[in-house]
């Protein structure tokens, strides 16, 4: 079943929902015209399409190969799509022209990362990894460190990678071991292993530029102790060309769930010569710069294996004779009617189109924040945006990869036993999606930081501003019976969403076991809000379409979708709130020993 492209659906979001032309006077705006848009989207789906989607299953079969010598194979016909992809120019996207980049803006970049994700979720994941370690350079590397690295990695040239998990730790890295000793003429010599490094290891590109956490000899223990290094797989030459081999080895790869394309190794480092990026002791902050990227990627993750995922479960419930329509049948020239017939497929496609396009236009939205976070003239834009961007990033990291891994099960559902075996899709996107709940943070991780964190930040200001937001666009867009009900959706999650930021701040310092045992349904109330706005502009959007005399069935099949997530999807949001609402008692009642 081939992959399709929502080229479609990009194109209304970035041109008809964010109005991304209204930014033309913007660094990389001015380049994003509704026709290098389409431009842009029509080829990028061409390529993922049909160079990267056939690969999918080959490299869930086949998997990355493991050597003695410490290399890695990736998948037949993996380093051509790589190449092909570098040559093309895609990976450079979103990068700086001053490296080489072409400096389009960042959300223009995360749509072609979704078709790539949906076409090939394991693949995606090495360019993927590879701009955010050129982002967190660019954001903390001296001029000398830029000149030799972003060139390379904004094109793809070489790839990158983020080393921050040990054994013994994970999300608590201030346990980390790795030791880096100062060598007296600006190098450090790195020691100390690493584990679940995503393309720690391949054969697809010329270096490999490792970014590792390590903590100086004498510096403080925890967080306050860690430093960020570059350690590249070969030694740059006086040219900037790859030199002597670097002493960081692959010693193995996991033997995984999904993403078998990806290669995730055991990386060991040894006496590793490596440079400090900033400060010392101040590495995690850089860090965070990449794993909040990586973080926006991951929610991508989610809807676009939720993409990939309907599309195959609509082409098989539309193929799949089975049983006879309850209100006669549909085929009757045919032994039975397709499934797509009866309504409990059709809740479980409908549920899906809801949550994707719902979710789609939250990420990009997000990503736009980040655009306009960084380039807007206007402080107070600047200010908003950024706002935004930190406190939507756990929500949409979290939010649209659990949705996202619903999709797939549904899926999986409506192929029945045919889902569970291998001559189908279903299977892989279900064991893929689940890993994206999990890694950069699991969703347990981002629902603290969002109640513990992002929600309180300067007084609460970016939720306050986001609710006032909200109020402000639903008064303002009333008067059309078309439309009115949407609004009033997004008022009730409004109100709602209220309701529990109240009862955090009421219940939550006074008792902290009451704010982390609700973390979960508070972060999903505010995903459902978050989605209820989107319909609700959505539908605005498509009903202006309808009433200036276009006729294009995308629009009213958008309005469809919209009146289903308000009827069968916004209702969570009064059991989110009433789960939060119940404290912690319940959830702690029980001592550890009873399990």
């Amino acid at each position: 079943m081939p992959y399709r492209p929502p080229v479609r659906e990009h194109a209304f979001l970035l041109n008809d929902l964010l109005g991304i032309g209204e930014h033309a006077d913007l660094p990389g705006f001015s380049e994003a015209g509704p026709d290098v848009v389409a431009q842009i989207l029509d080829e990028a789906g061409r390529f993922t399409s049909g160079v990267l989607a056939p690969l999918n299953a080959v490299g869930d079969k086949e998997g990355c190969t493991w050597s003695p010598d410490h290399s890695v194979r990736t998948p037949k016909g993996f380093a051509d799509a790589y190449r092909q992809l570098v040559e093309g120019g895609w990976a450079a996207i979103g990068a700086d022209t001053a490296f080489g980049g072409q400096g389009l803006p960042h959300v223009i970049n995360l749509s072609f990362s979704e078709m790539s994700s949906s076409a090939n979720m394991a693949f995606s994941m090495y360019p993927g990894l590879t701009h955010g370690a050129y982002s967190a350079i660019l954001n903390g590397g001296s001029d000398a460190q830029k000149a030799l690295y972003l060139p390379k990695l904004a094109s793809g040239e070489w790839c990158g990678t983020m080393n921050l998990t040990e054994p013994h730790c994970g999300t608590d890295l201030g346990l980390l071991r790795t030791r880096a000793t100062p060598q007296g003429d600006g190098t450090y010599r790195i020691s100390g292993t690493k584990i679940w490094i995503s393309g720690g290891e391949h054969d697809m590109a010329d270096n490999i530029v490792h970014l590792v956490l390590a903590r100086v000899e004498g510096a403080p223990e925890g967080v306050r102790g860690i430093s960020l290094f570059i350690v590249p797989k070969f030694i740059p030459d006086a040219d900037g060309k790859p030199g002597a081999r670097n002493g960081v080895w692959c010693d193995g790869l996991e033997e995984k769930m999904g993403i078998h394309g990806s290669a995730t190794c055991v990386m060991r480092h040894e006496e590793a010569v490596g440079w400090l990026v900033g400060e010392e002791n101040r590495g995690l902050a850089l860090m965070f710069v990449m794993m909040n990227e990586a973080r926006i990627g991951v929610g991508l993750q989610g809807i676009a294996q939720a993409e990939a995922a309907l599309q195959a479960a609509s082409d098989f419930a539309r193929d799949r004779l089975q049983g006879r329509a309850l209100t006669g049948p549909k085929n009757p020239d045919g032994p039975a009617d397709p499934i797509i017939v009866h309504p409990d497929v059709r809740r479980q496609l409908m549920e899906g189109k809801a949550l994707v396009e719902g979710g789609r236009a939250f990420l990009f939205w997000a990503a736009l924040q980040g655009d306009l976070s960084h380039l807007h003239p206007d402080e107070a834009v600047r200010q908003k945006a950024s706002d935004y961007a930190a406190l939507m990033t756990p929500v949409v990291k979290a939010y649209l990869t659990d949705r996202g891994l619903k999709v797939c099960s549904d899926a999986l559902q409506v192929h029945g036993g045919s889902g569970f075996t291998e001559h189908f899709p279903a299977s892989q996107y279900m064991r893929d999606v689940r890993i994206a709940l999990i890694y950069e943070g699991t969703n347990g991780v981002q629902a603290l930081d969002l109640v513990g964190r992002k929600l309180p930040a300067q007084g609460g200001r970016a939720m306050l501003t986001w609710l006032a937001e909200l109020e402000a666009f639903s008064a303002g867009a009333r008067g059309d019976a078309a439309t009115d009900p949407f609004l009033d959706g997004l008022d009730g999650a409004r109100a709602q969403l209220q309701d529990g930021v109240g009862w955090l701040m009421q219940n939550g310092l006074s008792n902290p076991d009451n704010a982390a045992a609700g973390s979960h349904d508070f972060l999903h109330l505010v995903g459902l809000t978050a989605l209820a706005w989107m319909w609700a502009r959505m539908a605005l959007v498509a009903q202006a379409k309808i009433a200036a005399g276009d006729a294009d069935p995308f629009w009213t099949s958008k309005l469809a979708v919209g009146r289903f997530f308000l009827a069968r999807i916004l209702p969570e949001a009064g059991v989110h709130l009433a789960r939060l609402k119940s404290g912690a008692e319940t959830v702690m009642a029980l001592p550890a020993e009873a399990f």
